[in-house]
């Protein structure tokens, strides 16, 4: 995965300094993400809850065209990413009771870094798409647990070993006329460690395979105004 993503940066930046004639330009935008997860709870398809998150996500995006019809770029980007997972089963090994299961919603979370590369191809200056690779690294992780609608656990940490040390996946979307932008993101990798054991010797995601994949909505990610000004 790292030898992919040092590739495409190479590549970027031979390609830009290629075409030195050609001036990059800074774009940036909000973003408001919709995410789900894929999940195989212990080889059981489960299903994931809608997550709405309209904060805290913020883009910034290196762009250089090298026509009107084709340009690359990378960027830096904050990001909150998770999902909601109301089928989460424990023993009564993890809740200290005798026997019995139980079940829980969980809500997942963490906040990202993330560095993107890709290509966009159409009107630069109107309609065009783009589609490019993405690695994050999660940094601030949190889980809630409800049960009956009640919150009865929260568990934060920086830099969780809860989750891998990084995530990565695609990305593609569309660019409209006069700002607004559609994306679709798939993470490749899984969103917990599941060789992660607690301090009561518990591993909680064993066999929890689970990839979030999201749709969101930004304006202006790639508007470049300068252009517009002149």
């Amino acid at each position: 995965m790292k030898n992919i993503f040092t590739l495409i940066i190479f590549t970027a930046l031979i390609t830009i300094s290629g075409y030195s004639q050609t001036k990059p330009y800074f774009t940036s935008g909000g973003e408001m993400i919709f995410s789900f997860a894929s999940i195989d709870d212990n080889g059981k398809d489960a299903s994931s809850v809608l997550r709405w998150a309209p904060v805290l996500n913020m883009q910034s995006m290196l762009n250089v065209d090298m026509s009107e019809n084709f340009g690359i770029f990378t960027g830096l980007a904050l990001r909150n990413v998770g999902y909601i997972y109301d089928g989460y089963t424990t023993n009564s090994e993890v809740r200290g009771m005798d026997e019995g299961e139980f079940t829980y919603k969980k809500k997942f979370r963490s906040y990202n870094l993330a560095v993107p590369a890709g290509i966009k191809i159409g009107n630069l200056e109107k309609l065009f798409f783009y589609a490019g690779y993405e690695v994050e690294l999660p940094f601030l992780y949190k889980e809630k647990t409800f049960d009956g609608g009640d919150k009865i656990d929260k568990i934060t940490g920086w830099f969780s070993p809860r989750q891998e040390l990084f995530q990565h996946g695609f990305l593609a979307g569309i660019q409209f006329p006069y700002g607004l932008n559609l994306k679709f993101k798939y993470y490749v990798s899984e969103f917990h460690n599941q060789d992660y054991t607690d301090g009561a010797g518990n591993k909680p995601y064993a066999g929890l395979e689970s990839h979030v994949f999201y749709f969101s909505l930004s304006t202006y990610l790639f508007k470049n105004f300068d252009f517009e000004s002149k």
